[in-house]
């Protein structure tokens, strides 16, 4: 039945039940019963006033902390300039903005984007055209190799890739060109790449699978498998990269360089989207006037807060705050398998944790360890994310495992954080 939106006369859309505390807004979100207000470094505080430690992250968005200073302020000093001409017009902040991120990858060139899904999807078409006009691929037969788990964005064109079904179901007909394999089966893998193939598209790190790590000769199988067909390396370090998994870029672990890089999330600070397809003259290069744009992508105001992202993992001292926390993260949780854990998985400031299913749902779990101001984020069933801001403090992570500690026990909730 239909539900009358209160003071509206309109009506709300049938087959799920209305959302008291947000009522106009599209039911896409499940989200933990605790409503922003401010924010500053790790810690969210809510309407009524109570502090929350942020263990999320915005899913690796806020790697820099909640209204870091300096990007802020470059923000604000941009502001006060010029925000936005389209590229109808350049401005003086994105050549010097893609110059330092290109520097950054290793690569010639940028494509600045807005969120990460631009991101994917620009990666996609760029990877088509290069199969098209330098690989010599037949016109559209070009294919790209995803893997199974995966989870790259949510517009029609991903979700058509995608094997889980809460994403896709309902979403159809879908966009052809792509082949799935298992997440990790270099042999599987080889088998999938032909004569029409034009990437292979993967991340590094499976983020909604639960952080998924890879087997240690995944990545450079896929490396050396690439190079010896004639086949695109595509790495999705939207969630993975900017300093999240203790290095500049998750692949980097493993001492691998792929063609293109998509970033996104951590690179606009905090602040606002900002993305980008990152790659050589040869491989971007295939692009030419028309034949992709948008009206927001690299604009001043997205190129001053990404140049100033990019000028703070200049010198890794981020990488590094992110790899020594991020030790100490995991041997805490290592503590909890056998005791309502599973297994714990990650690397850096960002884990997977299984639970027990005998505790509840992932859900529930969130739910209980929010009451003690520890805000996380459940996915698949039982699954936990833990991705704390980078400006986490080691006592502020001991701080949290105390409060996860005393969840899987079902203890009484303990005062505030001081």
């Amino acid at each position: 039945m239909t539900r009358t939106s209160p003071g509206t006369g309109t009506h709300a859309s049938a087959g799920a039940p209305l959302d008291v505390v947000e009522p106009h807004v599209a039911q896409n979100y499940s989200p933990i019963p605790v409503t922003a207000a401010t924010a500053e470094g790790a810690w969210i505080t809510d309407i009524d006033g109570r502090r929350h430690l942020d263990c999320l992250g915005a899913y690796s968005a806020v790697n820099f902390g909640h209204r870091h200073p300096r990007i802020v302020a470059a923000a604000l000093d941009q502001l006060a300039r010029v925000t936005l001409t389209s590229r109808a017009f350049r401005s003086d902040r994105l050549e010097p903005f893609c110059a330092a991120l290109a520097s950054l990858c290793g690569k010639d060139m940028v494509l600045p984007m807005n969120t990460g899904a631009e991101a994917v999807e620009s990666g996609i078409k760029v990877a088509r055209k290069w199969g098209y006009d330098v690989k010599g691929v037949p016109d559209g037969r070009a294919t790209i190799v995803v893997a199974s788990g995966n989870f790259h964005g949510r517009t029609t064109t991903i979700v058509s890739f995608s094997d889980d079904p809460e994403a896709r179901a309902g979403f159809g007909p879908y966009t052809p060109g792509f082949v799935r394999v298992p997440f990790g089966d270099l042999a599987a893998l080889d088998a999938a790449i032909d004569e029409n193939t034009v990437a292979v598209l993967l991340e590094p790190v499976q983020g909604e699978a639960g952080v998924v790590v890879p087997p240690d000769d995944y990545l450079p199988g896929t490396r050396a498998l690439c190079s010896e067909r004639g086949v695109l390396f595509i790495a999705d370090e939207i969630q993975s990269g900017l300093g999240r998994t203790g290095r500049t870029f998750a692949v980097e672990h493993w001492g691998v360089e792929p063609d293109v890089y998509l970033l996104g999330k951590a690179l606009g600070g905090g602040l606002l989207p900002v993305s980008a397809v990152v790659a050589d003259h040869d491989v971007l290069g295939v692009l030419h006037p028309g034949q992709h744009g948008s009206t927001f992508g690299g604009n001043p105001l997205a190129a001053a807060v990404g140049h100033t992202v990019v000028d703070m993992l200049a010198d890794g001292t981020w990488q590094r705050r992110a790899a020594e926390l991020g030790d100490h993260l995991h041997a805490r949780l290592r503590d909890f398998v056998g005791n309502g854990v599973v297994a714990v998985r990650g690397l850096g400031l960002w884990a997977g944790i299984d639970l027990d299913p005998a505790l509840g749902t992932g859900k529930d779990f969130c739910l209980r360890l929010s009451e003690r101001n520890v805000l996380a984020k459940d996915t698949h069933g039982s699954t936990l994310r833990l991705a704390p801001p980078l400006v986490v403090t080691e006592s502020e992570i001991d701080w949290a495992m105390d409060r996860f500690a005393a969840t899987l026990r079902q203890a009484p909730v303990t005062a505030d954080h001081d």
